[in-house]
């Protein structure tokens, strides 16, 4: 059976609101499963007997995690179609957030937060494909609705875990563990939308079994330049998010500000996400090119990076400001995936290239970051570094925002 019937489009089949509540709720839960880790890693650490060079390993699961099980995700969704693969995705995620704080050593905790992982993996792909398939004449807009939810969710466990775990019995595992009721809640919308599915294809078997939808020619991605230029954006945008989340507050900190005030700088770089992601990526989707958007919000990195060169404690809000709209990269690189492929068979292929290339090519990134740090006792070097990065992300940008269909 071919993916243009297993992935075609399916809005006959699912009322619009149905499939954007799916969208919308497990967009949310993408990103809890990492940003919750960090507020109780120092409790996590003592009460498994975690060392830091394993604490660090767990940084670097989610970026191999997305690499490893994305590139998985196409043969997947021509095997069992987008729907089921999401929806086991959820599960598998749901069930790894369940299970992870209730084990007693790191081994199983890692294990379990490898298994939540590999689900957000499959579904971070299926994504786009979801959105090409059932809001086809809305990429941008919807791409950059669950690009917001993302954002909303990523922010809000970074926020609410140490309150939580703070409650009634004091407990990390009980600020971890909450986030698998929410995750288990978006399973409900998908579920629904697998059982509509699967039923209007049983009520016509003949329109998936003939189906005589005209193909293009199947493209190699790893031969398009395009797709390669996808890939690069994608990458050094992670990277560049990565170190933000794990060394802004650092930079801020040795530059003389309190702990408090680092935090609420970090905090402004990620919140700034939650209303740009959708505006950004609605007005990507009006435009033939987004080479322009790309080249800006490289732009406002390299002015970012530039402050904390040379001030870092001379103008701290704008730096963070600065920052926070350029790691709006990230759904702009979600939106390009969907403007790139012209069906959801090509955009699904493309997805999980992009990401699955785009992820590993993040990893050595943050390390080099540390290392430049450890070796050299500042943040110029590591800046510099940053900066040669962000240049390349402006090149890597201009390349894939060209008008092209694969």
């Amino acid at each position: 059976m071919t993916t243009e019937v297993l992935t075609r489009k399916t809005t006959s089949t699912a009322t619009p609101w149905l499939a954007m509540t799916a969208l919308v709720l497990v967009a949310f839960n993408l990103r809890p499963a990492v940003t919750s880790v960090g507020p109780v890693l120092e409790e996590l650490r003592a009460d498994l007997g975690m060392s830091a060079a394993v604490a660090g390993l767990l940084t670097s699961v989610p970026a191999l995690c997305f690499a490893v099980v994305g590139v998985t995700a196409p043969r997947l969704a021509r095997r069992f179609g987008a729907d089921p693969v999401i929806l086991a995705g959820i599960a598998a995620l749901t069930a790894g957030l369940a299970a992870r704080p209730l084990v007693g050593g790191v081994p199983l905790f890692l294990l379990l937060s490898g298994l939540a992982l590999a689900g957000i993996a499959l579904v971070n792909v299926l994504l786009p494909v979801v959105v090409k398939e059932r809001f086809g004449d809305r990429v941008g807009a919807m791409t950059g609705v669950y690009s917001t939810a993302l954002n909303v969710g990523a922010t809000t466990a970074a926020a609410v875990t140490v309150p939580t775990a703070a409650g009634p019995g004091d407990d990390w595992r009980i600020g971890l563990g909450t986030w698998a009721v929410l995750a288990a809640l978006s399973l409900v919308p998908w579920l629904a939308l697998v059982r509509r599915t699967a039923a209007a294809r049983r009520a016509a078997p003949a329109a998936d079994d003939t189906a005589t939808t005209p193909r293009a020619p199947s493209v190699r991605m790893s031969a398009s330049p395009t797709a390669w230029a996808l890939a690069t954006f994608f990458g050094l945008q992670a990277t560049a998010a990565y170190v933000i989340i794990g060394w802004l507050p650092q930079v801020f900190r040795d530059a003389g500000l309190s702990a408090q005030t680092a935090g609420l700088l970090f905090a402004v770089t990620s919140l700034l996400g939650v209303p740009l992601s959708y505006v950004l990526s609605a007005a990507a989707g009006r435009m033939r090119s987004q080479s322009g958007l790309a080249a800006l919000l490289a732009v406002f990195g390299l002015a970012g990076y530039a402050g904390l060169f040379v001030a870092p404690a001379g103008a701290p809000w704008v730096w963070a400001v600065l920052l926070g709209i350029s790691n709006c990269a990230f759904p702009l690189a979600l939106t390009m995936i969907g403007l790139r492929g012209g069906d959801a068979t090509t955009v699904v292929r493309l997805s999980a290239f992009t990401q699955s290339a785009g992820y590993l090519l993040s990893i050595p990134g943050p390390v080099i970051v540390g290392t430049l740090y450890d070796h050299t006792g500042g943040w110029r070097a590591p800046l510099a570094f940053l900066a040669v990065l962000m240049a390349a992300q402006l090149v890597a940008g201009w390349f894939a925002g060209r008008d092209r269909r694969l």
